[in-house]
């Protein structure tokens, strides 16, 4: 887990800033396989901590959305489940799509948090406030990224980087305590 204490007073401010979080799908909040059947259904696998990540981001009043190159079924299933905002699937530019979702919110390009893992994502990390990689994003994407999240892509890594955030908003320990009702 990245540990707030050791972020740079740089990048505190950045997550400071950050009052949305767009993020990848594959191999962000999934592990990057796909898993096809003789019938040609696919499934991707997402970790539920990941979900509850979202969820508290949501609480504290901020949206979350995904951009896709691809399009598929189990991402509307577990984006309608988790009740994310904007899902923009089959996009050809990640950078175009959230310019139209943050123009939509009156909110500016500095104050968006990007989590990716490969080239597609880079137009767009290069552009944001705060710009995050998973662990196992390909190294231009890691060389970019303002932090590198310690656990890989669909293993958590989604919820690490908005806990930092919300820690760095002194957001964090008031979520948790809410959960003690």
């Amino acid at each position: 887990m990245v540990e707030v204490s050791q972020l740079s007073e740089e990048i505190r401010r950045r997550c400071e800033k950050v009052a949305i979080i767009l993020s990848d799908v594959d191999g962000v909040l999934t592990d990057g396989y796909l898993i096809l059947d003789n019938h040609g259904h696919e499934a991707q696998r997402f970790h539920i901590r990941d979900g509850l990540g979202i969820r508290l981001w949501q609480q504290a009043g901020f949206p979350f959305g995904i951009l896709s190159h691809r399009s598929s079924q189990s991402l509307r299933i577990r984006a309608a489940e988790l009740g994310i905002q904007f899902i923009r699937q089959s996009v050809e530019s990640k950078l175009t799509a959230a310019r139209e979702i943050l123009a939509q919110c009156r909110l500016g390009l500095d104050e968006l948090c990007y989590i990716g893992d490969d080239l597609l994502d880079l137009p767009l990390l290069r552009r944001v406030g705060l710009a995050v990689a998973v662990a196992d994003a390909v190294p231009e994407v890691r060389a970019v990224a303002h932090i590198v999240t310690e656990a890989p892509g669909g293993a958590g890594a989604v919820r690490e980087i908005i806990e930092v955030i919300l820690k760095t908003k002194d957001r964090w320990e008031p979520l948790v305590a809410s959960l003690d009702r």
